[in-house]
């Protein structure tokens, strides 16, 4: 089983070879914000900033989905967004809220939630610890497979779209339709 845990200040090179693998991924261009040469011209005091960004755990933060044998099997981050500030898109943000950016699963861990799911949990539970009203997404309309993971795991289209990063297409919000916070266990 995969053990999902903060990305810190040390992952730095772990998080950035993930990262790399994401954006060599076929749906790369539809899924993130960046490019693999872009990304691999970074320097690694970039990367380093980043995952201590991560660990301090203030106006974002990065998990990992790490397998028994310890390669990273996947990883997503949330970005605070607070109300009044203008998001990505320009849309104007009503309440604070986290956004659910960066995820990736390689390959060979994709389907049945087993990767994605605790990976978004912790997200959603972060999300609680700082005070958001509320978890979101986007996610590329042509990119209909992550359309329905996300789908699968309980988020809900808000109708709002935004044009994607080439001009060729949308993106789709989506929001968290549960509470934010620790999950809640039947006992």
């Amino acid at each position: 089983m995969n053990v999902i845990r903060v990305v810190t200040a040390d992952d730095w090179p772990q998080a950035k070879e993930l990262r790399l693998a994401a954006l060599r991924d076929p749906v790369a261009h539809l899924a993130f914000l960046d490019t693999y040469a872009n990304a691999l011209g970074k320097p690694d005091v970039l990367w380093k900033e980043q995952a201590a960004n991560s660990e301090a755990g203030v106006r974002s933060r990065q998990f990992a989905a790490v397998a028994p044998e310890g390669g990273w099997v996947g990883s997503v981050a949330g970005i605070v967004e607070d109300a009044g500030e203008q998001d990505y898109f320009g849309l104007s943000v009503e309440e604070r809220q986290v956004q659910l950016v960066g995820v990736f699963v390689r390959p060979e861990h994709r389907g049945g939630g087993r990767v994605l799911g605790p990976l978004v949990a912790a997200v959603r539970e972060w999300a609680g610890e700082v005070g958001a009203g509320r978890l979101r997404l986007f996610v590329h309309a042509g990119n209909g497979r992550a359309v329905a993971a996300y789908e699968r795991l309980g988020f809900k289209a808000t109708g709002h779209r935004a044009p994607d990063q080439a001009g060729t297409g949308e993106e789709l919000e989506y929001v968290w339709g549960g509470p934010l916070g620790p999950a809640v266990t039947a006992g």
